[in-house]
């Protein structure tokens, strides 16, 4: 009974390390930019040790790289390939998940997905619960389990996004100036990458290597707009690749856009500022009314009721 009681301990310690793990990873904000380039400014300054470079790593890539290369390699031959793709491409979208493959991403889902549903059953087994209850709660651990890793994903997808939406115009207008600077467009994009950090200059980032690396300027912009999937920035993408076959000046197009999208984010703060007085008439309602009330009648209920309970 002991063994059981602290293997039960042991698994509910490791669910509850690893969802807290995926939700820091998910939801915690990043680092600002001074930060950052502080953290850059340390690691030019000294050198690192091999221990010191693994501990740089992700704690989930850290994790499941020892312990994953056979059973991920399994994984990867049983899984659809459908399923693989769709793995790999929502990791590309949310711009990597704790340092993971498609096929360990796979993997940590499976894990959780027997994890979570055996750890449950234990402590029902434990409770004396009917087999009917555990067989449905198991069920409902195992679609837990099994939709978590993709939840959280999607989520940290959501804000990239949000990110790449806010950075664009900025982003923009530093191309601009670069470019009207007399810099190529691929000088402005170095320019870019040393100046600024986020989502956004890492997507310019990976298409600067592209680009070095053979790929057309045409194919690799058309790859970056369907892996960040933000239609302002698909917009830019094509008004890019129509300048380039048309000869038009980039110059030009950058101006354009960059005030097309300041614009954009003006209206967008002023459709969120319009939409603040109805979303706050609930919480007024609900949770502020009834304290004023309580507050301004409660004297006046009490001294009703104390006279009329005199007579």
């Amino acid at each position: 009974m002991i063994y059981v009681i602290i293997l039960i301990a042991g698994m509910t310690f490791l669910i509850i390390f690893i969802l807290a793990y995926l939700a820091l990873n998910t939801f915690v904000p990043a680092a600002g930019p001074v930060s950052l380039r502080l953290r850059a400014l340390e690691e030019i300054t000294r050198e690192r040790t091999d221990i010191e470079e693994e501990l740089s790593k992700p704690f989930l890539q850290r994790f499941f790289t020892p312990v994953s290369g056979s059973l991920a390699a399994v994984l990867a031959r049983l899984a659809p390939q459908a399923i693989r793709r769709l793995a790999e491409q929502k990791l590309l979208m949310a711009g990597g998940f704790g340092g993971l493959n498609a096929d360990q991403f796979l993997l940590l889902t499976v894990f959780l997905a027997l994890l979570l549903p055996g750890v449950v059953v234990l402590g029902l087994v434990m409770a004396a619960v009917p087999v009917h209850k555990i067989i449905g709660i198991t069920m409902i651990c195992l679609a837990v389990g099994l939709s978590l890793p993709l939840l959280l994903v999607n989520q940290k997808i959501a804000g990239r996004r949000a990110n790449i939406q806010k950075d664009l115009p900025d982003v923009l207008d530093l191309l601009t100036v670069s470019v009207e600077a007399g810099l190529g467009f691929d000088g402005a994009l170095v320019k870019l990458t040393e100046k600024m950090k986020g989502a956004l200059v890492e997507e310019f980032s990976r298409l600067l290597q592209e680009i070095r690396i053979g790929v057309s300027r045409r194919d690799a912009l058309h790859a970056m707009g369907q892996r960040c999937d933000v239609p302002d920035l698909s917009l830019f993408v094509t008004a890019l690749v129509q300048a380039d076959q048309l000869g038009v000046s980039i110059g030009n197009v950058l101006r354009v856009q960059s005030a097309g999208m300041r614009e954009k984010r003006r209206q967008r703060a002023e459709e969120k500022a319009m939409k603040a007085p109805v979303k706050m008439l609930f919480p007024l309602v609900m949770f502020i009314f009834p304290t004023i009330f309580v507050v301004l009648l409660g004297p006046a209920f009490i001294q009703i009721f104390t006279m009329f309970t005199k007579r």
